[in-house]
């Protein structure tokens, strides 16, 4: 009835690995896209207007990304309910700034491009460059480096896990079922060395994907 065993709270070790994927795919994606959609908007505002705008999206990118991220995360989980959908909004505050910079250097290099040029020359409003020339030559880059970051708010929420400052128990996530197994962990090792293993896998893939997609479509995402 139970392959893998189950845990000191009776609860079924394979049921929990399984249900905790759920709960790592739905934050890593959900935060990647949150993440992905603001920064993207900043960064390619940015990086088309320049000037003021720029600067502005700049010291607020900077502001973000000199906190730890740790800290971040726990500073805003601590202020919300530990739910899977305030979890993954602050996961995804987290990556703003990563998507914001990687658009934002993109559009700077696409905004004097002859496209352009020929656009606005032939009437086109800002926006519509902005989302309809712009914008798809920047989404190759965002898809490739997002499996990345998806690997990174997988490793994130885990971790907050861990500390008890995600989705609680009984609900199993794959970081509290590591935390939880720690107290037998001399008897039954299974009980933190499986879910930590497939944490390993689900993680080393997803960086597998974001390198194999940046050697296809931008061989310079992958590096930034």
């Amino acid at each position: 009835d139970h392959p893998l065993g189950t845990d000191g709270q009776g609860l079924d070790v394979l049921g929990g690995l399984l249900y905790g994927a759920r709960v790592s795919l739905v934050v890593g994606l959900g935060g990647v896209l949150i993440g992905a959609l603001i920064g993207g908007a900043m960064g390619l505002v940015a990086g088309y207007r320049g000037g003021w705008v720029d600067r502005v999206v700049s010291i607020l990118t900077d502001t973000l990304l000199a906190f730890p991220s740790l800290i971040l995360l726990i500073a805003i989980v601590t202020v919300l309910d530990p739910t899977l959908m305030n979890v993954t909004f602050a996961l995804g505050v987290m990556v703003v700034p990563s998507f914001a910079r990687l658009v934002r250097a993109n559009a700077m290099s696409f905004a004097g491009r002859e496209f352009v040029t020929a656009a606005r020359s032939l009437g086109a409003g800002e926006l519509r460059i902005m989302f309809r020339e712009v914008a798809p030559n920047i989404v190759q880059a965002v898809f490739a480096y997002s499996f990345m970051l998806v690997a990174v708010l997988i490793v994130a929420e885990a971790s907050l896990s861990y500390l008890g400052l995600s989705i609680p128990r009984p609900e199993p996530t794959w970081g509290n079922m590591i935390a939880a197994g720690q107290s037998d962990f001399q008897r039954y090792p299974y009980l933190v060395g499986v879910p930590a293993v497939v944490l390993f896998l689900t993680v080393l893939s997803f960086n597998q994907l974001g390198e194999a997609a940046g050697r296809k479509w931008s061989p310079g995402a992958a590096k930034i």
